[in-house]
């Protein structure tokens, strides 16, 4: 933390003692020229006789009011909370997280460990393995991809045979390690407007056997082989080492609906996987290849 930001945060603990104890000080004062109850009001009156007095608040009260402030003194003299003094404790939120986190992967590694030596036919024939790359699943993936592992428009289906960057298991490992970067350029302007991005959507569903205009889609195929063919191949198949998309098929990450291909071709898209090999060590993210790999066999 910055000197700006410890003295702002001083400021305000030192601000919020001095705060309080006026707010005692004043709470605490007893009115002896009044009898409680009697004539001592806010002066403010609701429904004619309804009247709200003001009288000092309870002893009680004040006295827990009192302790809180002492707990809180004592919790600034061990715990860093004042802005500019550590605490005698030296406790730190950072510092108990990674204690934690080291204790529960000294806990973890003898279990993975186990799974080092296994080939990955082993380890998806091994259900503790399985169960095991579930949980990993479930904390690390399923946030985008679901907890049935289907995904969602623009996050890929893991249950099927199609694989942007390739399904056998050093691919899958790579995309686990090093994450990904989908990037398609927009070509709305390139295309001239409108009307060639309507020829282009036209061409692109007559190469996924959906319905389109035979007219426009021919107009749209030699545009096709000046901007798409690089990446999705003359026939529109993909390349999984650009992670272009098969376009024949019918597993469209973002929707094969008219408007949603016109979007995509105008604008373009832009997705990104996280790596996760500075998250996760070498033995688990085997582990989650394994089942990764397993969910698409179990599923054909």
């Amino acid at each position: 933390m910055s000197l700006g930001w410890q003295l702002y945060v001083f400021i305000i603990v030192l601000g919020t003692f001095i705060a309080n104890f006026l707010l005692l000080r004043w709470s605490s004062k007893f009115r002896t020229d009044e009898k409680l109850g009697e004539g001592n009001t806010t002066g403010h009156r609701w429904d004619g006789d309804l009247e709200e007095y003001n009288n000092p608040l309870p002893r009680w009260w004040l006295n827990l009011f009192q302790l809180t402030v002492i707990f809180s003194i004592g919790y600034l003299v061990l715990y860093p909370g004042s802005g500019i003094y550590e605490g005698t404790l030296d406790w730190s939120q950072a510092q108990q997280y990674e204690q934690q986190v080291a204790e529960e992967e000294a806990r973890y590694a003898a279990v993975f460990a186990g799974y080092t030596e296994q080939d990955f036919d082993q380890l998806q024939q091994d259900p503790d393995a399985m169960t095991a790359g579930l949980n990993l699943f479930g904390n690390h993936c399923a946030q985008c991809h679901g907890s049935d592992a289907r995904g969602a428009i623009g996050f890929p289906n893991l249950t099927d045979q199609d694989w942007q960057w390739g399904g056998d298991v050093a691919q899958i490992t790579a995309t686990i390690s090093n994450g990904r970067n989908g990037v398609m350029p927009g070509w709305g302007a390139a295309l001239g407007g409108e009307q060639g991005v309507t020829a282009m959507a036209h061409y692109v569903r007559s190469l996924g056997g959906l319905e389109h205009d035979a007219d426009l889609a021919t107009a749209g195929q030699a545009q096709y082989g000046l901007f798409c063919i690089a990446c999705h191949g003359p026939d529109g198949s993909g390349n999984v080492i650009l992670g272009a998309p098969n376009l024949t098929d019918d597993i469209w990450l973002y929707g094969n609906s008219m408007d949603s291909l016109k979007l995509t071709i105008d604008q373009g898209r832009n997705n990104s996987m996280p790596a996760f090999s500075g998250t996760l060590s070498e033995d688990k993210i085997k582990v989650l290849t394994a089942y990764v790999k397993q969910l698409s066999a179990d599923q054909q």
